[in-house]
């Protein structure tokens, strides 16, 4: 190794760069195509997630403006149609399958006929979950792919398993023709290296990672954001992702104008209340910061006892005035302790939240007339705590930062591009 170079960080982009190719089969994965039908098939062990996952994958080409539905052929596990109906019903997702027929291959080739003649463009079908040594119902999964002929075919697999997961991936790439895997689990302390043994059994790209039970803890999976994160070395791309779906659009440029005039109300921190809470757990959104001593101090709270926090202060705010939502500073005791008794919160609850209100408020004021360009930049590290700054990498790491929130639209007036 050259003299200079930084041993611990050498060593740690090889692992980085090997670990992305055993990720990467080099297959472009699937896409679906307008003006037709499109049928994905799911399989996978029982256990596993899949029928929870076929929901989130109808609600996320929902939300992309394509028509989905369902369908359960699953008839081997007591409860899968109540379970799917169920969770289409609460998305508004169309759905088919009987509680009286007994044959999955029917049931399958019933459910894609109707909804094709009907037009939906997305038909996800949900299968009998299986273990390796089931030959019948491995026999049952090839007849009912064989009828449908899918456009796609979805190996579901638990990313808690770990490397167990590469006998039962190839179990099932020798009995159907595998075009993608989803990876669901990753929550809690599953860091998912049972990806790998997926990926190299079935020579199958990961499309999309489940990370709880939510309707929107599903992430369309990218391979560098993965690995960075299996690394300890935080995803900021993932996580601006996330933040800039949660803020809708049109709310961008407003937040920018009014953060670059120094103005922060407490209508304002209700609706980045709002948006915190779109982005699902706070404690997944800490596993994608990088392995520092802040995050390790955000990551030891508990994400569910955090939004509970956000939800309870919301719920007093909804009992204040517009008065007292735009001008916080009329807020005296009197009304302090009628807000505290119509939103049945305590006054002590009040309180805390009118202080985390000055601490946004006084980081706010800091940013009023900034600047465009490096000017920007610069006034932003005055702002960040010394200790804070060290830890995201000084001030490159910080104008790194800056230029992938440039990503976000309407933070560029900002000078973050």
């Amino acid at each position: 190794m050259a003299s200079g170079l930084d041993k611990q960080k050498t060593a740690k982009k090889v692992v980085f760069d090997e670990l992305v190719k055993l990720l990467d089969p080099g297959v472009k994965p699937w896409k679906p195509q307008r003006g037709k039908s499109n049928v994905i098939m799911f399989v996978g062990l029982q256990g596993s997630g899949k029928t929870t996952t076929v929901t989130k994958m109808a609600s996320w080409y929902k939300k992309q403006k394509w028509r989905p539905c369902l369908v359960c052929a699953d008839t081997f596990r007591a409860g899968a149609y109540d379970q799917l109906s169920q969770n289409a019903t609460r998305a508004n997702i169309p759905f088919y399958g009987s509680y009286s027929e007994r044959d999955p291959v029917k049931i399958a080739k019933d459910g894609v006929e109707k909804f094709k003649a009907i037009g939906n463009d997305i038909i996800i079908v949900d299968t009998s979950g299986r273990h390796k040594q089931e030959s019948a119902l491995f026999e049952e999964m090839q007849q009912v792919a064989n009828v449908l002929e899918p456009d796609q075919i979805v190996f579901v697999m638990d990313g808690t398993i770990g490397q167990a997961a590469h006998d039962q991936a190839l179990a099932f790439k020798q009995m159907v023709d595998i075009g993608a895997c989803i990876i669901t689990k990753l929550d809690g302390h599953a860091k998912g290296g049972g990806a790998l043994s997926a990926v190299a059994a079935t020579k199958s790209p990961i499309i999309f990672i489940g990370t709880g039970e939510g309707p929107n803890d599903y992430q369309e999976f990218d391979v560098r954001s993965f690995v960075s994160r299996l690394l300890g070395m935080g995803d900021m791309k993932g996580m601006l992702s996330i933040i800039q779906d949660a803020v809708p659009k049109d709310a961008q440029p407003k937040m920018a104008k009014r953060l670059q005039e120094g103005k922060f109300s407490l209508r304002d921190m209700y609706e980045q209340f709002q948006s915190m809470l779109k982005m699902g757990p706070l404690d997944q959104m800490m596993d994608m910061l990088p392995d520092t001593g802040l995050s390790h101090l955000l990551k030891g709270g508990n994400g569910e006892a955090g939004h509970q926090k956000i939800k309870n202060y919301m719920t007093i705010m909804d009992s204040m005035n517009d008065q007292e939502l735009d001008l916080p500073k009329v807020l005296n005791q009197g009304r302090i302790e009628r807000i505290a008794k119509g939103s049945g919160r305590s006054v002590r609850e009040v309180h805390e939240l009118l202080t985390q209100y000055k601490q946004f408020e006084k980081v706010v004021s800091k940013m009023k007339g900034m600047r465009p360009g490096r000017a920007g930049i610069s006034q932003m590290q005055k702002m960040v705590p010394p200790h804070l700054l060290k830890q995201m990498g000084g001030a490159g790491g910080l104008n790194n930062l800056m230029r992938q929130m440039g990503g976000m639209e309407g933070m560029g007036g900002l000078g973050f591009k």
